[in-house]
């Protein structure tokens, strides 16, 4: 806002300006007109000829000295008259000309505040330049070209079509309606529809032109060795502002799955083919993550939840390669982490588990966004799936088989959580039970990270469990590197366990 009105005062002085020179330019050509007329007469009458500029008499001089008096004050009154004129004149404003736009007038190399915009045309396309981002069409993700009103020729092509769509005819008869119907029931879905007398013969001619289209395009790619049936062929998806590159395939219908890349809406994941489509149905979305409450609270199933989460395991079968739930969503607890800026809430990851887990898994599928790797949301999910187990007052686990990566972030938990134990640990003797207690983490998963740390050993019959002050220093050295960081807090956890569980 402090952008915007910065610019009205600049282009209000500007304009100030460019007016006060055109009136000292028009003062000067007044000026320069007065200068060229010829000497008056004392009537205040140019000459006609020379010869009524002629020497006066001497008998006409006590004439000239008694009109003297009486034309200085009418030469004195005509002077008063004009100066009043041009003081009335000064603050009429209507002769001055119109205002121009903005944009054919200034010319401070002002830029659109739009990252990666050169300011040409504008979200009305009535106008050539903008420096706003309530006109920029790149804000708006459109293109100058889009945003032009159209031509005339648009217009009659218009009004041509309108008139074509008129001629629809008004519904099928029963005849026609029959035949549907044995149509539908002879071939199923592996026929298409019959579309004949349900749309106007324009529309009609027009989808089978996109089709013929589409099957050459699709044919091109074959043919290019970029598309091949039977194999994945989602290498990317078009997720917010980012474009991601999957990783493995994963089940959607086969007529999203032919395509190369697909576009979702990354705030209730609905899959789409195109960018137009993606677009519209930004427009009139309804649901947002954070209608679903997404931090610390469990998605609970119902009609479009069901859908958000069918979807989101679909999403997340191109990460991970070893999901296998994608549709039955329903004994699942979905626990959703999302960013929030002004824009909405943006998916950062998720985890689920099941409602009743017989061995006590606390996580069944655990996934970050490839774009928010690495930035500490893993263990920040991992954390909060063992505050819910404390909260549960049970020991957990994650559902076996692990991605490779999933495990690379466990293991890194579990040496965490060990090290921090064993250096707020003061006693003589340490109980593995007592570990699991205070942690929640499941005794074998401890047993296998001490192995690893080289901190069990066998002696004498029994397992010795050593405090290695050398892991422990090398710890606390990157945590005061580190700072806080991402962490959980447990006093803000507002969370009840569900029913059954």
């Amino acid at each position: 806002m402090s952008f915007k009105l910065k610019t009205i005062d600049l282009f209000r002085g500007h304009r100030r300006c460019n007016h006060s020179f055109l009136f000292g330019s028009a003062d000067l050509k007044q000026g320069a007109d007065r200068d060229e007329t010829p000497p008056r007469t004392p009537t205040g009458n140019a000459p006609s000829s020379e010869s009524d500029i002629d020497a006066s008499s001497p008998s006409n001089d006590l004439v000239s000295s008694s009109n003297d008096i009486v034309v200085s004050q009418e030469e004195d009154e005509r002077l008063a008259k004009e100066l009043s004129l041009k003081e009335a004149a000064a603050h009429d404003l209507s002769h001055r000309p119109k205002r121009r736009r903005f944009h054919e007038s200034y010319n401070f190399n002002m830029k659109c505040p739009t990252p990666g915009c050169n300011s040409l045309g504008h979200l009305t396309g009535r106008h050539e330049r903008h420096f706003s981002i309530s006109g920029c069409p790149l804000y708006h993700n459109l293109s100058a070209d889009e945003c032009k009103a159209p031509s005339d020729r648009q217009l009659r092509y218009k009004e041509k079509v309108t008139e074509l769509r008129r001629k629809r005819n008004s519904g099928l008869n029963k005849e026609q309606k029959d035949n549907h119907v044995e149509h539908r029931q002879s071939h199923g879905a592996s026929r298409e529809p019959l579309l004949e007398n349900i749309t106007s013969d324009y529309d009609l001619e027009l989808f089978r032109k996109a089709q013929a289209r589409a099957s050459e395009d699709l044919e091109k790619l074959r043919l290019a060795g970029q598309v091949s049936e039977g194999s994945n062929m989602i290498k990317t998806i078009v997720f917010g502002r980012y474009e991601l590159d999957t990783w493995y395939h994963s089940p959607y219908p086969e007529e999203y799955a032919r395509l190369g890349r697909l576009y979702m809406c990354e705030f209730c994941l609905k899959y789409m083919k195109s960018q137009t489509i993606l677009r519209r149905h930004m427009v009139k979305v309804f649901l947002r993550v954070s209608e679903i409450n997404p931090m610390y609270f469990p998605l609970a199933i119902s009609t479009h939840r069901q859908i958000y989460c069918q979807n989101l395991c679909l999403l997340a079968k191109l990460f991970l390669d070893h999901k296998t739930l994608y549709y039955d969503v329903e004994p699942f607890l979905f626990y959703v982490m999302t960013e929030a800026d002004s824009t909405g809430c943006h998916l950062v990851g998720y985890f689920s588990k099941e409602k009743n887990s017989f061995l006590n898994y606390n996580v069944s599928c655990i996934l970050t966004m490839p774009q928010y790797m690495r930035q500490g949301y893993g263990k920040m999910l991992i954390d909060f799936s063992y505050l819910l187990s404390k909260v549960e007052e049970k020991v957990g686990s994650p559902e076996r088989p692990l991605s490779d990566l999933g495990l690379i972030s466990y293991r890194s938990y579990w040496k965490e959580v060990l090290l921090r134990y064993l250096n707020n640990f003061q006693g003589k003797e340490i109980s593995i039970k007592e570990i699991s207690q205070e942690t929640a983490v499941n005794p074998v998963d401890i047993v296998s990270t001490l192995q690893s740390l080289q901190m069990l050993k066998y002696w004498k019959g029994k397992h010795l469990v050593l405090k290695r002050q050398d892991l422990i220093d090398d710890w606390k050295a990157k945590e005061t590197k580190r700072g806080n960081g991402k962490t959980i807090d447990p006093k803000a956890l507002k969370w009840t366990p569900p029913k059954g569980t």
